[in-house]
């Protein structure tokens, strides 16, 4: 049905993800393996489109570096929301990877956030979770801690809605305990999964459960805090999902997505 007045039916505002590992949707052949943005549709209502761009193994440099950026930039609609989280692969040692927290980082973060508004959509800083190490006696190490401080920092020098998703897990883990917080994170023994027969200790990316407890935080914190309209935001209280409700792509959906959602050329990540 046309407005009054004429002119194309009214479009719904879109939310896109932009980020690394610990948001973006996985592939099926790595199940159980989930990001928190692959989990966030369930928090919201079904018909708005979330658009989740992040990329395993991107950092804020090699996203905006390889054209994913550009690609976001090109379909934002005014009304529309950019919802941005790096860190976990910034603080990596790689060069090609690795920015410095209230340096480049900061300035990287800032071609977001200019560039969501230049064209009238809504941006977003979420902070990372905190990864799962733990020293000799059972303390939280938090080795990802400067990147949510400079996050936080540009936020305010710009005015930019922040989710503090970084403190939150650090409650979550430390209450937890080693123990408790390894069951949310990719620690499986051998045999325990088929996608992974030998096992795997992964201190950094998320089991469904973990990834539907920091999307749940972000979907309520968008509401609560009136940064989407809270009438978006559905289901904060249901406990459990089926698995089929998961979203994870089968591999050759995901590898095209992969190769389409860049502006740039070559073999990119």
């Amino acid at each position: 049905m046309l407005p009054e007045g004429g002119g194309h039916p009214a479009q719904h505002p879109r939310v896109f993800l932009a980020g690394d590992s610990s948001v973006c949707t996985r592939e099926i052949s790595r199940a159980p393996m989930a990001g928190w943005g692959q989990m966030l549709p369930l928090f919201f209502r079904q018909d708005l489109e979330i658009v989740n761009c992040a990329r395993a193994g991107a950092s804020s440099r090699t996203f905006a570096e390889r054209g994913r950026l550009a690609w976001i930039l090109d379909r934002l609609r005014p009304g529309d929301y950019l919802v941005v989280s790096f860190g976990l692969i910034d603080h990596k040692p790689e060069q090609e990877l690795r920015t410095e927290p209230f340096h480049d980082y900061q300035r990287n973060l800032r071609l977001f956030v200019d560039g969501a508004r230049d064209r009238g959509a809504h941006p977003v800083l979420v902070s990372p979770h905190e990864r799962c190490t733990w020293d000799d006696h059972g303390n939280l190490r938090q080795v990802v801690q400067p990147y949510p401080m400079a996050m936080r920092e540009l936020a305010a020098q710009t005015a930019t809605p922040y989710v503090d998703l970084y403190t939150q897990s650090l409650e979550w883990w430390t209450q937890l305990g080693p123990a408790g917080t390894r069951s949310l994170f990719m620690f499986l023994a051998p045999g325990q999964h088929p996608h992974y027969p030998e096992g795997i200790e992964d201190t950094t990316h998320l089991l469904p459960e973990g990834a539907i407890a920091c999307a749940r935080f972000v979907a309520h914190s968008l509401a609560q805090r009136g940064i989407v309209p809270s009438h978006w935001v559905t289901r904060l209280d249901q406990q459990r999902f089926p698995e089929q409700a998961y979203g994870w792509l089968d591999d050759a959906t995901h590898a095209a997505m992969t190769r389409a959602r860049t502006r740039g050329t070559g073999d990119t990540l």
